[in-house]
């Protein structure tokens, strides 16, 4: 492996097994999701201390992905709680420890202090690791907080919290709702006080998918609560998806959708304008949902011929000493489950690992290349404006130019498979951001 190549295998990156072959290309089309309009069942939890389970009951349950209700005055029962009920579930939960190595974006990757300058993640970006990190790494990281909101995938409590107040949770302020935190990322997030059961528990996925709701695993919709592309509404700050059903659920209708969305001076949205140049930036998130199920995918796509969940690939089957077979909650990459290699991805990859690999290297070859082009743009339009070579509509669309591109370039950069989910759809995208950087280019001269 090249030297500082450790990118291709970072810890915590969530690795999905791929189907090489002939993958369908874009053909000029946009990227769009699968469609649907069954209409999703709705349910209340049950508490533990009503319906008590055992460790076997809990894996043969129905798992049809239930939306939680709001305003149910629901409470959280912590992982720590089902550790005598489930012990199988949990110790192999606690396992997520043993993830607990972290890098340094800034300084694996120096050119995101010029493109997400002005921004908190040009100051500090840490790697993911293991889930039961979540609130340690987000209380100590250098990016400042001032929302209760940024805990939304963090802890079982803020679920609950948002589940119980509706909207008017996320504009909590962070100190006043840091010492609430009692639990991390752990069952609740996905079967609530029911385990066996899948549940919904943010409903902001639940507004997204609409009717396509049914048309998505119980278990990638759990993960794609939070493993998704996300930004904060202006009025209520509340997590929203740029989207309102699958059909718009790819880069480019996304990028139109928060394009669409202006204030009352006329300002289109950003996150955060970028104090050099003027550009009104867009952060995309961890889009693994949107990606995984996108045009292209060979596991997740609605055209894949062999469709998996993420539980299939990043949380196998497994059997307890006694015998017990268990779904592992270790959240790992296949590659480092031997067992499932050989019971699964066998079938298809005689040595997936190199597959991997190939990707992979070919993946960060480009993302580099088009980061240091992104900077130098960036670098480029500051120069221009601060010479007054550039000015008004050429100015304009070349801010536009450049907003785009670094949208379809951080749309990849920051899904954690690093090309390997869906390489046709890491490929479209990184061909959009050249595009719109050739346009940028050419206004500059």
């Amino acid at each position: 492996m090249p030297e500082n190549k450790d990118k291709l295998f970072m810890g915590g990156i969530l690795v999905a097994a791929v189907v090489l072959g002939a993958i369908a290309g874009v053909n000029g089309k946009g990227f769009k999701g699968q469609g649907g309009s069954d209409t999703a069942d709705t349910g209340k939890q049950t508490e533990p201390e009503t319906q008590p389970e055992t460790d076997t009951q809990a894996e043969t349950k129905e798992t049809a992905a239930i939306v939680a209700e709001r305003g149910t005055g629901i409470t959280v029962t912590k992982a720590d709680d089902w550790s005598t009920q489930f012990p199988n579930q949990y110790e192999t939960y606690m396992l997520n420890n043993e993830n607990d190595e972290v890098h340094e974006y800034t300084e694996l990757h120096p050119y995101i202090q010029r493109i997400y300058a002005g921004y908190g993640f040009a100051k500090s970006y840490g790697s993911a690791r293991g889930h039961t990190y979540v609130i340690t790494d987000l209380t100590s990281t250098g990016r400042p907080h001032k929302l209760a909101n940024c805990f939304t995938c963090k802890t079982s409590d803020f679920t609950a919290k948002a589940l119980n107040e509706g909207d008017s949770a996320y504009a909590t302020a962070f100190e006043d709702f840091v010492d609430q935190v009692t639990d991390p990322f752990g069952c609740f997030h996905c079967h609530t006080n029911e385990p066996g059961t899948m549940y919904v528990t943010h409903t902001y996925l639940a507004n997204a998918l609409g009717d396509d709701i049914t048309k998505v695993d119980a278990a990638t919709l759990s993960c794609g609560q939070c493993h998704s592309e996300y930004y904060f509404d202006p009025a209520t700050k509340a997590t929203t998806f740029g989207y309102t059903s699958m059909a718009g659920m790819n880069p480019d209708d996304m990028l139109a959708y928060e394009n669409s969305i202006v204030d009352g001076e006329g300002n289109m949205f950003a996150d955060w304008v970028d104090e050099e140049n003027g550009i009104r930036k867009l952060k995309v998130q961890h889009p693994e949902f949107e990606t995984i199920l996108g045009e292209g995918s060979p596991h997740g796509s609605a055209n894949a011929a062999f469709k998996l969940s993420c539980a299939d690939c990043h949380m196998g089957k497994t059997k307890a000493a006694d015998g017990t077979v268990f779904t592992d909650h270790e959240w790992t990459s296949p590659l480092d489950n031997p067992e499932l290699l050989e019971s699964t991805c066998a079938q298809c990859h005689k040595d997936l690992a190199s597959e991997v690999e190939k990707i992979q290297t070919a993946y960060w070859e480009r993302v580099d290349t088009e980061a240091e082009q992104l900077k130098a743009l960036n670098d480029d339009l500051t120069a221009a404006i601060n010479a007054g070579t550039i000015e008004g509509d050429a100015l304009e669309e070349c801010r536009m130019a450049l907003r785009s591109a670094q949208w379809y370039w951080d749309f990849v950069f920051v899904e954690n498979s690093n090309g390997v989910h869906n390489p046709t759809l890491t490929q479209h995208c990184l061909d959009q951001a050249q595009v719109f950087m050739d346009q940028a280019s050419g206004l500059m001269q």
